[in-house]
Parts: C-alpha cells; structure tokens; sequence
C-alpha cells in the first residue's frame, strides 16, 4: 500500500490598481538563434476554447494549424497543448487512450498535419502527458475492478478497506487539489483504490514495470511516430507519496533516460508545485520546472509595493537551482490554466498587468503565455472559467469562436475582440506583439543571467542587472502608484527599453507609476 501524503501549502496572492504607460522599444541587439528551450517563449493552449473550424462549438487540431501565424505574432518558438487525448471531462486530464486524439479535436493525421505545418513554421509542439494517473473509464481500469485475480489489477494501487480505514479522509487540500479523500470504493466494499485527485482519477502503480514499460511506449509513440518535440509532465511530483520522494526523483531521471533513447534533445518541463527546496530535486530527471514561486511572489509584489521581492527571491531560487545544476531550464509564466487570469487577478489593473508581461520578458528564464492574455483575457475560479473562448472578432463576425461554455469573464463587453486589436497600435495585442519582440530579439534579455542592483532605489522599484558576454543592462520598474525618482551611477547610458515617458538624464531616473525602463 502506498503511504499518505504530507503537503506544503503556498501562499496566494492577489495585488489592486493603476493606470496604463504606453510602451516604447528604442534599440535592439539581434539573436540569430530563438534559443528554445532554454529561452524560449511558449504558448500554451487549451484547444477546446481556441478556434473552431468545424461549427459544432469546440475548438479543433485544425483551428490551431489555422492560426499558427498568431502564434508567430507573438514571437513564440513553442506551443504547450493542454490534454488532446481522449477522455470524458471537459479538460480531459483523466486520458482513456493514451494513443488517440479526442474525436471533438480531430484525428491523429489532423495533429501530424498540425506539427508538420508547426516545424515548417518553426514552431515546436510539447503535449501534456498525464501518466500519474488514468481515467476511471481507461480500458485498464475497467479491467483492474474487476477482482483481485484481474491481469491488470496491479496497474493501479489497491488497498483493504480495513487497513486505510484511519486514512481515508485524511488528505489535506493542495494548490494542485482540492479533493480531501483519496481512497475509493470501487463498489464492492472490500478493496479501495488510490486517487490523489478524484475517484474518476485512479493513480497508476509505477512499482509495477508493466506500468512504467506502457508509459515508455506510449512515449515512443508521440515522440517518434508523432513528431511532437516534448511533455509538459502533469503532476509530477505524485508520482509516488511525499514520504517517498527519493522514488519520484528516481522515476524521473529514468523517463529522461528513456525518452532520451527515442529522441536525445527530447523537452521535458515538469509541473511540481512546492517550495524550491522540494522542486530542486527533481533536476536530474525534469530539467525543465515550472516557477510557481515566479508567478505568485509576482502579484505579491504588486500588492505589497515592495519592488525588489520578485528580485531578490529570484535571484535566490536560481542561485540556489543552478549550484546544483547548470542544465536548468527556468520555465516563468505570469499565468496559466490553473491560476486566475492575470489581470483578474490584479482587479482589472490594466498598468499593473501590462507591466507585469515587461517584468516577465526581463527576467531571465523561458517565459510562458496563456493563451488570451495577449488580448486581456479575464477568468476566475473555477477552473473552466479560466479557460473560456478566444475572442478572434467581434460576435457576430466570429465563426470560430468556441462555443462550449457561456462565458462568465470574457465577453464582448469586457475584451476588446483580436480583430478590432490588430487596427489599434496602443492595443494589448500589439503591445505583446512589441515586448514578446523585444525578448526575443535582444540576447542580453534572452541569455543575460541575473544579478541584484547595488543602486539605493526607492521601496517600490525592482531593480536588477542582466549580464552576457560582457554586456550589462540595468534595469528598473516601479510597480508603485507614485511616481519616483533615483539617482545612477557616475557612468553614460543608453535606453535599450522604456515602457512609458521614462526620463533618464543628468545621472537620474524618473519613473512614473508602473513606467520600467533598460539602460546599458
């Protein structure tokens, strides 16, 4: 039987108000190379709300192929599909073919036409992969219920009903799930099987190598009859319990290795929500990790005024990561399927959100951008009203707007549509379309490591330096709703960046609220 899980609960964080600088990109250094993974941008989708091509209200693999330049657009090198397999739930992260694509996002050859497009674009596509568990309707699972002597019984993690008695309600809540009971009676009373989710979600026994050796296939399968490029690995630290982490870490650095085996520049970015000191260890096998800590300690910042925070806890985690290893790869995002929308989450604070994508594409790292938040996309808990319909046009004029869910957030009345965007060079649209530019563009941004300003700067401005090859920028936000004024160094400057009517001159800086600026 497997052993409970401990948890660590992180802080959530929501930030408050503002006003809009207009953004303004002065100079440039050219990156001849788009640095994927290790810098990369990636795009992350979640099909069903994306585009329709098909009328039955669902976003398809072909409405993707269809707007494959609106991924250029915004200079990303990547796309992250959320689940694409079939499954019964609307977010199909409960998988009953590990091997198919769902019927209501097309066909297998749909998808191969997706990536060949996608590569001849240069666009690589990662797929999430759901191995921690199956549906409850997975062909295995329906097998595996059916009694002890079952051949696929030990696919999953069965238990006496008598010897997890104490334990069955005992789960606390996580960032990851909100479920308390992990133990479920599969109908016959005796016997319960593992969940960590939900009862619709049992977990795979990976003590079993029949297991592990249908992961590895299934693998194979996307990587080499396929041609996806890598896997965002969902819940991977649930492999096995939290009193077992040394077998999770294990699971992993074996995965890379077989993956390795089908394709050796396989991406792999892993979801492993918890404090840096619990993520670190699972380097060797995922070299890729999200940055939770990124994103919240973000709008922390933001909510507090206390500029240099993201900064200094940034700072703190790649040191901290990069003493392990050197073969890191720091995936940033702002926002994503999970969290509440990003300037949901700073109360409709259109400066505060804007600057927040400039503080992202600064930083060092490989950003993440969810799909809408381009054209500020809005969307709160729970989860299905994070994901709602693109707006591509205005409604009536929209025939491949998803039509799956009302949608509670993003409506016409509160997003301006993408095509009315494209005509307004002060739209959100078009300001991704400048800074995602400037990021991709400048190797200093791309590649520049991070270090800590030792300017003496006003409470509520981040300050940091990022060095390459020789090169140092300096740059500044000022996340506060005041405007600030500092004095630099005794040496000359150059703008690279300002977003707004940033002063630089006679040895000092003005900043009004929420304007950044990068000097070299």
């Amino acid at each position: 039987m497997r052993k409970l899980y401990s948890v660590f609960l992180l802080p959530f964080f929501i930030a408050s108000v503002g006003c809009a600088p207009t953004p303004d990109v002065v100079s440039g250094n050219e990156v001849k190379d788009d640095h994927w993974p290790k810098a990369g941008i990636t795009y992350e989708i979640f099909v069903q709300s994306f585009y329709d091509t098909d009328g039955d209200g669902i976003g398809d693999i072909n409405g993707v192929t269809k707007k494959l330049d609106h991924v250029k657009d915004l200079n990303a090198n990547a796309i992250w599909f959320m689940p694409i397999m079939p499954s019964p739930s609307y977010h199909k992260y409960d998988v009953t073919d590990y091997k198919e694509i769902h019927p209501d996002y097309g066909t297998l050859e749909d998808f191969k036409k997706l990536i060949e497009e996608a590569h001849r674009k240069d666009i690589r596509i990662v797929i999430d992969m759901i191995i921690n568990h199956t549906s409850s309707e997975h062909p295995w699972f329906l097998e595996a219920k059916k009694g002890p002597d079952n051949p696929f019984r030990d696919y999953y993690v069965w238990a006496g009903k008598d010897t997890i008695a104490d334990h069955i309600n005992k789960k606390q809540t996580t960032l990851d799930s909100d479920n308390i009971r992990q133990w479920h009676d599969p109908g016959h009373g005796d016997e319960f099987y593992y969940g960590f989710f939900t009862g619709n979600m049992p977990d795979l026994n990976f003590d079993n190598p029949k297991v592990r050796e249908e992961i590895y296939e299934i693998g194979r399968f996307w990587l080499e009859e396929m041609g996806v490029d890598g896997f965002r690995l969902d819940a991977a630290k649930h492999i096995y319990p939290d009193d077992r982490p040394e077998d999770n870490h294990a699971f992993w650095v074996e995965f890379r290795e077989e993956m390795e085996k089908i394709k050796p520049d396989v991406y792999l970015v892993g979801e492993v929500y918890d404090m840096k000191e619990v993520v670190a260890p699972y380097l060797p096998g995922l070299p890729a990790l999200f940055n939770f800590d990124f994103h919240y300690t973000l709008l922390e910042s933001f909510e507090k005024g206390e500029g240099m925070l993201l900064a200094q806890r940034q700072k703190e985690i790649l040191d901290y990561y990069f003493d392990i290893t050197d073969d890191f790869i720091d995936a940033t995002f702002s926002s994503n399927h999970d969290q509440p929308r990003l300037l949901s989450s700073l109360k409709g604070n259109e400066a505060k959100a804007r600057q927040a994508i400039v503080i992202l594409m600064t930083m060092p790292g490989a950003p993440y951008l969810y799909y809408g938040e381009e054209i500020g996309m809005l969307g709160e808990k729970p989860d299905e009203h994070i994901r709602e319909p693109f707006l591509w046009d205005v409604e009536e004029n929209d025939t491949g707007r998803a039509t799956w869910i009302e949608p509670k957030f993003s409506t016409d009345d509160t997003v301006i549509p993408l095509a009315k965007q494209k005509d307004d060079p002060e739209s959100k649209f078009n300001f991704y379309k400048e800074i995602t530019s400037l990021r991709a563009n400048d190797r200093v941004l791309t590649l520049g490591s991070l270090e800590l300003t030792d300017l003496e700067l006003n409470k509520t401005v981040m300050g940091y330096e990022r060095h390459h090859n020789g090169e140092v920028y300096k740059v500044f936000h000022n996340i506060g709703d005041a405007e600030v004024e500092f004095d630099l160094d005794d040496q000359d400057y150059e703008v690279v960046y300002k977003h707004g009517n940033v002063d630089v001159k006679n040895g000092k800086i003005s900043l009004a609220a929420y304007e950044s600026v990068v000097i070299k």
